[in-house]
């Protein structure tokens, strides 16, 4: 937290605004329009976000969409809210994001079918953007909508634009371990406000206009409260800070371990600037001298907690019925990938221990061997 959360937050409740409206609400919105330059809508979280999106985009039961799978879980669970059908298509090795050639050739393959997917959603993955124009190239030719998971990049930027408004639909999370956050939270955001809108009346239980409680649609508890809007606000504006700090902690990782063979840090692509949310390394057993799942034991009796990169959606045993377009990058990476603590106050002493406990790993390998 930093120094204006706490003044927000305490706005909240010495004006009584504790419920699902009120000003912080709407200057956190504002905020954030004022920051990316399209409508944005608060929400309970970025899993609710990417429901409403679905829903905007018109996926339904029996609809097939398209989705990243390596990605977190959240991305994928409200396509079946719907009752629609996910399908999993694989990385690029290059970013660690959706394939777009991948995706073309599925596309051109489903509209041969005539089946084309109500939408794709593309993940940027651990704070960096997956390559977009061609993605919405391909999405454009066949007139299928993109939603964008932004969850893990807000702050970053393709070509020069930001993350989270380039899709038809976007949506961002402020769960307790993103780059800024309210706890719980997220937000839906798209250059057309009509869709913003609709999102914004769903979330609040679709009441329609009028004195009555009247409902002509099916509505949703979905729309952020006022306190936590304020914690936002007071996050947004140190979100630059928090990209800093994110990026010298995973750079300071990938220094140090430049001269340790076997160990690399997740690629960098030269079209944007990534977040580094999570730093995030392979590992190549034969040449680092143990296992990821070895160095994460090693690591964990340092008291050092690090994690596996994301499992893939189609080796998750809930998915274990859907269709996946390749999956061998993702299961790879998934095998191999590590990410080392990251967070934006990450002491440089603890990333000391931490690196030393990693070359540590490898030292103590090299020696037994």
């Amino acid at each position: 937290m930093g120094a204006t959360e706490q003044a927000y937050a305490n706005e909240a409740f010495s004006t009584n605004w504790v419920s699902t409206v009120g000003p912080n609400l709407n200057a956190f919105e504002d905020a954030m329009f004022r920051r990316i330059g399209i409508p944005a809508v608060c929400l309970a979280s970025g899993t609710a976000a990417i429901h409403l999106g679905l829903r905007l985009l018109g996926a339904g039961a029996g609809d097939e969409v398209f989705c990243s799978t390596l990605t977190f879980a959240a991305s994928a669970n409200p396509i079946r809210y719907e009752g629609a059908i996910p399908v999993f298509l694989d990385s690029d090795r290059g970013t660690w994001n959706m394939d777009p050639g991948l995706l073309a050739k599925a596309l051109r393959k489903r509209s041969k079918q005539n089946r084309l997917p109500k939408a794709v959603i593309v993940v940027h993955l651990y704070g960096q953007c997956a390559d977009m124009d061609p993605i919405l190239d391909i999405c454009g030719e066949f007139g299928v909508p993109v939603l964008e998971d932004a969850a893990e990049a807000l702050g970053a930027t393709y070509k020069g634009r930001a993350a989270g408004t380039m899709g038809a639909v976007s949506v961002f999370s402020f769960n307790g371990n993103k780059i800024i956050t309210t706890s719980g939270g997220g937000m839906l955001v798209s250059a057309n406000r009509e869709m913003v809108d609709k999102a914004r009346f769903w979330a609040t239980q679709s009441r329609d206009a009028g004195i009555a409680y009247e409902h002509s649609e099916l509505g949703f508890n979905y729309r952020m409260s006022n306190v936590l809007a304020g914690i936002g606000r007071g996050q947004l504006e140190v979100l630059d800070l928090r990209v800093e700090q994110r990026r010298a902690v995973a750079f300071r990782y990938r220094d140090a371990f430049a001269d340790l063979p076997g160990i690399t840090f997740m690629p960098q692509a030269a079209y944007g600037y990534s977040t580094n949310w999570l730093s995030c390394f392979l590992i190549d057993p034969a040449a680092f001298g143990c296992t990821r799942d070895e160095l994460i034991e090693h690591l964990n009796q340092a008291d050092i907690e690090s994690r596996p990169v994301w499992k893939p959606m189609h080796l998750q045993p809930y998915y274990s019925d859907c269709e996946a377009i390749g999956g061998e990058v993702a299961a790879d990476l998934f095998a191999r990938g590590i990410c080392l603590p990251s967070s934006s106050s990450l002491s440089r002493s603890d990333q000391e221990y931490v690196i030393d406990r990693v070359r540590g790993a490898a030292m103590e390998t090299a020696s037994a061997a």
